[in-house]
């Protein structure tokens, strides 16, 4: 099994992953680092615990917020997909901008928190 070492608030820490996900576990650290970052330099020095405690809820309010998005486009998805054909072609078509725009909104949201 692979192992990385990540740099999480200046400190180095080796993390195994599976074969294949090295760059992505070092994605994933090299975010929280900067979701940390966000943190210090709104409250200064807290503490380590503290700290990443906060970003840990932060990730953690963000992956919910997902999720009831999610759900929500999925609520909508059944409901076109319970309609007649020729209201389901007009229908699919403005859930279809309107996803986009959701996912981008999404997008945008996550590269800006990160």
């Amino acid at each position: 099994m692979p192992q990385v070492a990540v740099q999480i608030n200046g400190k180095t820490y080796r993390m195994a992953c599976d074969e294949g996900q090295e760059a992505h576990l070092l994605d994933l650290a090299q975010r929280f680092d900067r979701t940390i970052t966000q943190l210090k330099g709104s409250f200064g020095e807290i503490g380590d615990q503290r700290l990443t405690v906060m970003a840990g809820v932060m990730v953690t309010d963000e992956l919910v917020a997902l999720q009831h998005k999610i759900t929500g486009l999925e609520s909508e998805l059944a409901k076109l997909r319970s309609g007649d054909d020729d209201a389901r072609d007009i229908h699919l078509a403005e859930a279809l901008d309107k996803t986009s725009s959701k996912v981008e909104a999404i997008s945008k949201k996550l590269v800006d928190a990160v």
